[in-house]
């Protein structure tokens, strides 16, 4: 067991962050006949509701905001918390084992989850809409109508998912990328190649591999001198931890709160969801996840350690996501970023129907598919959680697209505006 899993008694437990993570949190130690004092803290004033719907359903005007709710309030209410929303947390102090609130009350705990997730990263002057909290997506909502120009920088998932809801509006779309092949850093060249041809046949205006020196009410002002004419920007440049709060109390911080396997990190204090970077011991690597499956996965693991601490485990799971973008349903399990290789073992990229697996050193570590069923990839899933060597599953290596092919793309891009692209979680 962990030196900051301790296994003395839990009374109160102060969960900051009423999302997905910090909501399951919070059900896993009720479910689990824990009966101490629960007090979740969330800066929104809304209860805990789902993020990805915000750039599909939601943008798209086919949900309204009475559909993201993850429980019913009744359900909520059941939980017997002591429910602070609304209300932010401002520090902490691990050796007194209170938290800080921006109501100036001091909130005691025996343990700290910490679930505040990320904030959108900005480019330089703050211009522009960004895409992450309910409110985001309502307000740009009523700015996509027929004919209206959209401008959106990144296209990692969550710009692409937006672009493709404006250009189902009727909207002009014109999508702005630093790298020279959208996504080909987490997915590989050639899959990033489809995903690119996509959007350009649904009439996006893709510009790759230019940055973006300015946002200004009229649009944008790229990097090559071109100006681009908008009536409104997107900026998805990625995502940064909300860490302030944590690092003011000597927390470790980098690119997130910095745990251990257990997602500990510090006695009696705890990381869920993509605020949180931990070590998984299936990849023998140090990562912070920023989509819905996992923030829930990682809250109930939570709460089981917290339950039964001298039977914890450490927090091993294939990380999942997904994304909607026109007609296309792209889903992967594993961890594809750095990966040597990508290599197609099931349809055909020109179909856009087809099954990828992804090699780093000897290991398969991720699987992506688009066009497939979800029974698909359940093998596949089961192979990386088993920790399956390549040649037994896929072949010889090699014989795929390379990290050379990568490396040369690398040596090309141009400064990048953010170092991760996120998605709602």
């Amino acid at each position: 067991m962990s030196d900051t899993v301790s296994s003395a008694p839990v009374r109160d437990v102060v969960v900051v962050g009423a999302s997905a993570g910090g909501l399951a949190t919070a059900e896993g130690l009720r479910r689990g006949g824990f009966t101490g004092r629960i007090t979740l803290v969330g800066a929104e004033p809304h209860l805990p509701y789902d993020r990805p719907p915000l750039s599909k359903q939601v943008l798209a005007g086919e949900w309204e905001p009475d559909r993201l709710p993850l429980r019913p309030q009744s359900d909520v209410e059941a939980l017997g918390m002591d429910l602070r929303l609304g209300v932010t947390a401002t520090g902490v102090d691990p050796r007194a084992r209170t938290v800080a609130l921006d109501t100036g009350e001091e909130v005691p705990y025996d343990v700290l989850v910490a679930a505040t997730g990320v904030s959108p990263r900005r480019l330089p002057g703050g211009g522009g809409h960004v895409l992450r909290d309910l409110e985001d997506a309502l307000v740009l909502r009523e700015r996509l109508r027929p004919g209206r120009r959209l401008a959106v920088v990144g296209a990692g998932f969550l710009g692409a998912e937006a672009a493709a809801v404006a250009r189902g509006l009727g909207c002009e779309v014109t999508m702005v990328e630093p790298a020279p092949v959208p996504l080909a850093h987490a997915v590989g060249a050639r899959i990033g190649e489809v995903l690119t041809q996509v959007h350009r046949e649904r009439g996006v205006d893709l510009r790759t591999g230019v940055g973006v020196t300015q946002v200004h009410d009229g649009g944008l002002e790229l990097a090559d001198g071109t100006t681009i004419e908008a009536d409104d920007v997107l900026v998805a440049v990625g995502s940064v931890p909300n860490t302030e709060w944590l690092e003011l109390g000597g927390l470790p911080v980098a690119d997130g709160l910095v745990c251990d396997e257990f997602c500990a990190a510090a006695p009696g204090v705890y990381g869920v969801g993509d605020v949180a970077r931990w070590d998984n011991p299936l990849f023998g690597v140090s990562m912070r996840i920023e989509h819905r499956t996992h923030a829930a996965e990682q809250g109930l693991a939570v709460a089981r350690n917290l339950l039964d601490p001298e039977a914890a485990r450490p927090f091993a799971p294939v990380p999942y996501f997904w994304s909607d973008q026109y007609d296309l349903k792209i889903q992967a399990y594993g961890y594809l970023r750095g990966h040597d290789e990508v290599r197609v073992v099931e349809g055909d990229l020109a179909e856009r129907r087809f099954l990828a697996a992804y090699r780093t050193g000897d290991s398969l570590v991720g699987v992506l598919a688009i066009g497939m069923p979800p029974r698909a990839l359940r093998p596949w899933r089961r192979h990386i959680a088993a920790g399956a060597a390549w040649r037994a599953v896929v072949g010889e290596p090699g014989d795929g697209e390379s990290a050379t092919h990568r490396e040369g793309e690398r040596q090309n891009l141009p400064p990048r505006i953010g170092s991760t692209y996120g998605e709602p979680s």
